[in-house]
């Protein structure tokens, strides 16, 4: 199969990738770089330097080069809450028009399109410019499903970490930023008052979801794919002060809490499991202790 994966320099993208090429896919990679990182590119994979709002680009770029793809993974975005209100209008630029342009290219293409959401959704869709312009992703899609009939589905990620997530910059994820902080000694910076608490899940784990869900959305599953909703977290969840101790003799100190923010996520979704027959796999706790 050929797949697109936009944002595929990133995080879960880059993740994503290796899992495809993995199972023997043909994976091509659009991603600016703006979050995502030269080193992070895989071999085997067609990496182009663009962004979604460069759709004439590398729509061109596809057909002339006769990779239409079968599947679009729309991954790419300016993530995380705190740095959302420092840039709203470059937020809703990326996420909202974005997706907007992958989509209208998935529905002049025929191509079913699988949306990185996000579980903030569950904390307030007006809390802060990030959870807004990825619920606008979500309607976005609904709403292509609806009227253009193009096949869309909805994976919502819970505090997704493992490799190659962002090790520098406001982009960061809080295991990041403890890991940093533990290798080098430092004291542990907790916002808030730490009793916020967070559904982590590996990205291996979300990984599998997604190929799980291309899979279904290519007759594995009998169901009709209209802004198919389905949520990948670890069904547990910790509190900041929690993950702070799973490190030897850890000090820490508080700093102001993040605007915006949730005081609690945690999946409890099984409708995923069920029509999927997804399960994750990696605990928190174990994965730290291989880090450290």
């Amino acid at each position: 199969m050929r797949a697109l994966v936009t944002g595929g320099a990133g995080f879960i993208g880059t993740n994503l990738i290796k899992r495809l090429l993995k199972d023997g896919h043909e994976v091509t990679s659009f991603d600016n770089y703006s979050t995502g990182y030269k080193e992070n590119e895989q071999d085997g994979c067609h990496y182009i330097h663009a962004g979604v709002q460069d759709i004439k680009f590398w729509g061109r770029r596809l057909e002339k080069q006769d990779k239409i793809p079968d599947i679009i993974f729309h991954m790419a975005a300016l993530p995380r809450i705190g740095p959302s209100f420092k840039n709203p209008k470059e937020v809703m630029e990326t996420n909202v028009m974005g997706t907007l342009n992958v989509l209208e290219y998935a529905r002049k293409n025929d191509i079913p399109v699988i949306y990185g959401g996000s579980s903030s959704f569950h904390g307030g869709v007006y809390k802060n410019p990030y959870t807004f312009s990825k619920w606008q992703g979500e309607e976005l899609c609904k709403m292509y499903s609806d009227i253009f009939d193009v096949s869309t589905s909805i994976c919502r990620f819970y505090n997704v970490y493992g490799d190659y997530m962002q090790n520098e910059g406001e982009y960061r994820t809080v295991l990041s930023i403890f890991l940093e902080q533990y290798r080098g000694d430092n004291t542990f910076t907790i916002t808030g008052d730490g009793t916020q608490k967070r559904d982590f899940t590996h990205v291996d784990d979300v990984v599998e979801g997604m190929i799980r869900v291309m899979r279904a959305m290519h007759g594995e599953v009998d169901m009709r794919y209209s802004g198919e909703i389905f949520e990948f977290g670890r069904g547990r969840n910790y509190s900041i002060k929690e993950v702070v101790k799973m490190f030897p003799s850890p000090r820490w100190t508080f700093i102001p809490e993040i605007p915006g923010e949730v005081k609690e996520t945690l999946c409890n979704d099984e409708r995923t499991k069920e029509i999927l027959g997804w399960k994750p796999k990696v605990n928190l706790n174990e994965w730290l202790e291989k880090q450290l």
